[in-house]
């Protein structure tokens, strides 16, 4: 007679049910081995460099935040030290202006008291040359008169008239 073995997939023996968990014992313990330890190694080395790659990131953006600050105080004084440039060429310019001026006065002046120097010089030449030109027509007017055998007043003062106007003739 043929038996059969009863065999019910649903229904565990006990065997069946023991040597189940000593299987998955062992597949879990090599799993925990050699599976969990280096994927929990690599979540960690991962969780680490995203830590890491935060981390940097937030002084990256701390270091941006103090440059702009320090950009802004460097705009700032930029700024101050243009305008003090602009001050101190603006007051150079006044300076070198009214300096000149300064100095176009005195040398006009200077000019000036050399001109009337020069022209008083010319004047006291031009009198002296009057005064001799004068001095030698009247030695002329006196010699041609003593010259002269004049024998009446008359013909004194008609031939003195006459060389008189001879001379404003000249």
């Amino acid at each position: 007679m043929i038996t059969f073995i009863s065999f019910a997939p649903f229904q565990p023996t006990p065997g069946l049910a023991i040597w189940s968990l000593v299987i998955f014992l062992l597949f879990w313990w090599l799993m925990a081995k050699y599976a969990f330890k280096p994927i929990a190694e690599a979540l960690r080395v991962r969780e680490e460099g995203i830590q890491d790659s935060l981390d940097e990131a937030k002084k990256a953006r701390e270091e941006m935040a103090n440059l702009k600050a320090e950009n802004e105080k460097i705009l700032v004084q930029a700024r101050e030290e243009r305008a003090a440039i602009l001050r101190e060429a603006k007051e150079a310019k006044t300076q070198i202006v009214n300096e000149a001026k300064d100095s176009a006065k005195v040398e006009a002046n200077k000019i000036l008291n050399s001109a009337k120097a020069e022209i008083e010089n010319q004047k006291k030449q031009a009198l002296a040359d009057i005064k001799n030109q004068v001095g030698t027509m009247a030695l002329d007017i006196a010699e041609k008169v003593i010259r002269k055998d004049l024998k009446s007043d008359s013909n004194q003062q008609s031939f003195v008239q006459s060389l008189v106007d001879d001379i404003k003739m000249n």
